[in-house]
């Protein structure tokens, strides 16, 4: 539950409030003047209205603006000559949440229409309009307006102050996620590097020696030229502010092409006909695509592997399929590579799910909205 300034409940000091200053009012109207016409049972009812409409200030503050103000006139023509302190109450009210011009017109209207109403129990224009004044003073109302924009204005540099330090803190995360993703780039582009070098010696002798090169060295080389590229365009992204997308659709064939160079038996899928994908679902489909390949040469054990990409007219299906070694009774542990997946396609809107299949072997799905994607 919210708390107020004071530790209370909105709701409860509001109520605290109302009841206070129509308590007041029937105070006030008890120990004041008043006629005692066959409209006094009416005036104590407007008394008491008048202050419990303060209960909804906060949440209709025009609607209590006028219910307070007929309500004051009610009781002043009914012959209790008691200060339109509700209406005061509602006029601060309403100036804090912003309805300026509608409080000076409602200002304007009770100043010239609470003489008229005080007329009718008095029978006597200047008497009425005396009372009139000192129901309602002009700086009373002046008061309560001020103090209304005062604390409205003081709300509004608060709420500026809190997202400019929300802004500075989450640019700040910024600063230090682009330092860390270079340091991170600097390390693993080192011994990246190192490898493809090593892969291309020993590619480079194998064939001056006549000898046949091993597809797995093969494939060392080809994903050491892939991951020192993808870092490179990772960084650069992040400098970019992500305008130009490393991967996308249009390389996932070629990611496919190289998991079938490790040994595994890899077939490509397309189904429908593409439509304009957005650049952060491309790069989504890349990276699902991209870390279910990887997983399947790394735990699965599997010969074959399925990538089936189906376009429709407002999503993107994806559903990569292997025959490892993966039983409906096998619990999956959640790694970080789908961990990665399921973060990505959740900040999208869409939907995953990763698991065993029927009889053997381990599915990835998912499905990426195209409309409302930025």
């Amino acid at each position: 539950m919210d708390r107020g300034r004071f530790g209370v409940p909105p709701g409860v000091m509001n109520w605290a409030v109302a009841v206070g200053v129509a308590v007041a009012l029937l105070l006030a109207g008890r120990s004041g003047k008043h006629s005692g016409t066959e409209l006094g049972l009416l005036g104590w009812a407007l008394l008491a209205a008048g202050g419990l409409a303060l209960a909804a200030r906060r949440r209709a503050p025009v609607l209590v603006l006028a219910a307070t103000g007929l309500c004051s006139m009610g009781y002043q023509a009914a012959g209790f000559d008691v200060p339109v302190v509700a209406f005061l109450f509602a006029v601060y009210a309403a100036v804090r949440a912003g309805h300026r011009t509608v409080t000076v017109i409602a200002s304007v209207v009770m100043v010239a229409a609470l003489p008229l109403a005080t007329l009718v129990s008095l029978h006597d224009m200047e008497e009425a309009y005396a009372r009139a004044r000192g129901a309602l003073e002009i700086a009373w109302l002046v008061a309560a307006g001020a103090a209304g924009e005062a604390l409205r204005q003081a709300e509004r540099r608060a709420d500026e102050a809190e997202r400019t330090r929300e802004e500075a803190a989450l640019r700040r995360a910024d600063e230090e996620r682009l330092r860390i993703a270079r340091e991170l780039h600097d390390a693993l582009t080192h011994q990246i590097s190192i490898i493809k070098v090593q892969s291309e010696v020993a590619v480079h002798v194998a064939r001056r020696r006549g000898e046949q090169v091993p597809e797995a060295l093969m494939a060392i080389q080809e994903a050491g030229r892939e991951a020192t590229r993808e870092l490179r365009a990772t960084l650069q992204a992040l400098r970019d502010d992500d305008t130009s997308p490393p991967c996308g659709l249009d390389h996932i064939p070629e990611l496919v092409e190289r998991a079938g160079r490790t040994g595994l038996e890899a077939h490509l899928v397309i189904e429908g006909q593409r439509p304009d994908v957005p650049a952060a679902v491309g790069r989504t489909a890349y990276r699902i695509v991209q870390e279910s390949l990887t997983n399947v040469a790394r735990h699965a054990c599997a010969a074959t592997a399925s990538v089936r990409i189906a376009y429709h007219r407002d999503s993107l299906a994806i559903r990569v399929d292997d025959d490892g070694e993966a039983t409906p009774d096998s619990a999956p542990v959640p790694g970080m590579g789908l961990l990665g997946m399921r973060e990505r396609v959740t900040a999208l809107g869409g939907r995953m799910r990763a698991g065993p299949r029927g009889e053997r072997g381990f599915t990835v799905q998912a499905e990426l909205p195209l409309e409302h994607t930025s």
